[in-house]
């Protein structure tokens, strides 16, 4: 770890729980992102230690530093949440937050009874660029669809850091945010991904849940050293409380990484050995040689020896409402069929819904 102090010499951008700053570290400007919430809120020209680890390292976070403390601040953040769970536990930024399980929270009682998610059907996502495309394609099939977004603590930790999701509460897509295990942020804080999809459900109300990482999903090109093994955990959360789990796939004919094209070895590993409940698994309808890889790959691994196969046709991508769906730095004109696949999960999961009101 690398920290070094720095002057404060432009604010880009301050929405919520994040600033976006220009910071002159060792006589080069560079940008930084600020949590308030951690940090307190930064002015121009105060000095700031910041963290330049994975700058240093070539790291894909984005290329800026991250602002750790402002130098001369005194207490530079003091707002009880009146909680008395940790997150960030045992580091020097642990901060409290509400847990909407513990005796404190208003939804205590709700929590504590709360068993079951009564057959919501939760779509289970590898990435965080997934959760656009599959919820906007669920609320195009059904626009009055209660959902809500949990964000699990497999990649980022702050959900202010998600541009896609702010945007997305702003443009009505998402109806509430949970964040769970050492994530936080959310409308709603939980302990556990089992607790956080409860309280999606007799919380929040919603009728589906889409469970995801934050951005930065982190990878070794081992078999399970990959954040997409959470895919297959989310699976079985919902299973064990009485949900439907359905499966995006990560897949891509545009990634130049052999691992990552046709289905990722991300997702095969996720349903084939974390997984131990079984999935719904959504397969978009793609041109033939694309999906003669994807049935090969699929078949290969032994998927469908455990898990139930739903071939979706998605006509044209959902609406967005204006915001660009882009994952690892490809439109869905680069790479149409890693969009689909997300849009086919949403659409399996706005379906459900619609049968349960039939």
């Amino acid at each position: 770890m690398r920290l070094v102090w720095g002057e404060v010499v432009h604010i880009a951008e301050a929405r919520g729980d994040l600033q976006r700053l220009t910071v002159r570290v060792e006589g080069t400007e560079a940008p930084a992102i600020a949590y308030p919430r951690l940090s307190g809120r930064c002015e121009v020209g105060e000095r700031v230690l910041v963290n330049t680890t994975a700058v240093d390292l070539g790291l894909g976070t984005g290329g800026f530093h991250l602002v750790v403390a402002r130098e001369g601040a005194g207490v530079g953040v003091d707002e009880p949440s009146g909680g008395h769970i940790m997150k960030l536990r045992y580091t020097p930024l642990q901060c409290d937050v509400l847990a909407v399980e513990e005796a404190a929270s208003e939804h205590a009682a709700v929590m504590a009874a709360a068993t079951s998610l009564e057959g919501m059907p939760v779509v289970c996502c590898g990435l965080h660029s997934q959760v656009l495309p599959a919820v906007a394609a669920a609320r195009q099939y059904d626009p009055s669809l209660r959902v809500a977004y949990l964000m699990t603590d497999t990649a980022s930790l702050p959900l202010a850091f998600s541009d896609v999701v702010a945007n997305m509460r702003e443009a009505g897509l998402l109806d509430a945010t949970i964040t769970s295990g050492q994530s936080f942020g959310g409308d709603l804080e939980s302990v556990s991904v089992h607790s956080g999809l409860l309280a999606a459900r007799h919380v929040a109300h919603a009728d589906l849940a889409v469970v995801a990482p934050g951005p930065g999903i982190t990878g070794t090109a081992t078999p399970y050293g990959h954040g997409g093994v959470g895919a297959g955990e989310t699976i079985n959360a919902a299973a064990a409380l009485d949900g439907r789990p359905v499966a995006v796939l990560r897949m891509s004919f545009a990634d130049p990484r052999p691992r990552h094209r046709g289905v990722s070895h991300h997702s095969l590993v996720a349903l084939r050995r974390i997984a131990l409940a079984p999935a719904v698994v959504a397969v978009p309808v793609l041109p033939s040689s694309e999906a003669r890889a994807v049935d090969q790959a699929l078949e290969d691994a032994g998927i469908w020896e455990r898990h139930t196969r739903v071939d979706v046709v998605i006509d044209e991508m959902p609406d967005t409402r204006g915001i660009a769906m882009r994952s690892m730095g490809r439109s869905v004109a680069e790479d149409p069929a890693f969009f689909l696949a997300a849009c086919a999960g949403g659409t399996i999961a706005a379906q459900m819904c619609a049968r349960d009101e039939d």
